[in-house]
């Protein structure tokens, strides 16, 4: 499994009711591969935890255009899915910046309508934040098998939210879910390969992070592949599994990420 704990800022607050979705169709949080054909929707998000990133609650400083900007991708935002499923959210934690992104799949069926992603990008989020409690979905950004990009977490598209989604790695961080399950042998469409490249150029290029580089990230929690206060080497466009000990993104998607990587490289204008 890999998700781990409520964070405790939201513990005891009241909260309305979610939508009317039937309890049997809510997201449960797992990780495990193959899971979603036999439980339906899951979660793949893990790593709630205590660390309140660098600059949290505070306006975004004003910084220099950086040298190797990608275009904004287009986002729909979340009102587009929240409905009337929204639940009391804890103050927004921001870091100074992202330096790298963390890759996921959402370990739930393949074979959905591109319109119904924002029905089960709602489940992902009552499993999250309805059953388990959270404050909020743990991604900050989904994707579509159609190549559609949604906005999860709230805060700001264009800023550094703290999410929820690789334990230890979370601040300063941004994490972007397949939406679907990519084991070994799934098919990853180039719509949705094409779209995370999309969003990890631009989220990157804001702070001129070329997305094959290697960055160093200090881990904030013991329970990730590091202990708490030691840092470890990522690529700026990594997989779950680089920095918790799951199979997620799954190996078909895990695959790709050189592809992404280039391609979000050449989105920014590298050669």
């Amino acid at each position: 499994m890999c998700a781990h704990r409520t964070p405790p800022s939201h513990r005891g607050a009241r909260r309305p009711p979610l939508s009317r979705t039937p309890r049997r169709l809510r997201v449960a949080a797992a990780c495990l591969p193959g899971l979603a054909a036999a439980a339906g929707l899951v979660l793949c998000a893990a790593g709630i935890d205590r660390t309140v990133g660098d600059g949290a609650g505070r306006p975004a400083a004003a910084r220099p255009v950086a040298a190797h900007q990608a275009p904004k991708p287009v986002i729909v935002p979340r009102e587009r899915w929240l409905g009337d499923a929204s639940v009391t959210q804890a103050p927004t934690r921001y870091a100074e910046r992202v330096s790298a992104v963390f890759v996921h799949h959402t370990d739930s069926p393949n074979g959905y309508d591109c319109a119904d992603a924002p029905r089960i990008i709602q489940y992902l989020y009552t499993g999250q934040a309805g059953d388990r409690h959270w404050d909020d979905i743990g991604y900050n950004f989904l994707v579509d098998r159609c190549g559609t990009v949604y906005e999860g977490r709230a805060g700001g598209t264009a800023r550094a939210v703290v999410g929820a989604h690789t334990q230890g790695f979370n601040v300063g961080t941004a994490g972007i879910a397949a939406l679907g399950t990519f084991t070994a042998g799934a098919q990853v469409p180039r719509a949705m390969t094409d779209a995370i490249a999309a969003v990890a150029a631009w989220k990157l290029g804001l702070a001129d992070i070329d997305p094959r580089a290697a960055v160093r990230l200090v881990s904030t929690n013991s329970l990730s592949r590091y202990r708490a206060g030691t840092s470890g080497t990522f690529t700026a466009v990594s997989g779950h599994t680089d920095g918790y000990w799951t199979a997620c993104p799954g190996a078909a998607l895990m695959a790709r990420l050189p592809e992404i990587r280039q391609h979000a490289a050449r989105l920014q204008g590298r050669r």
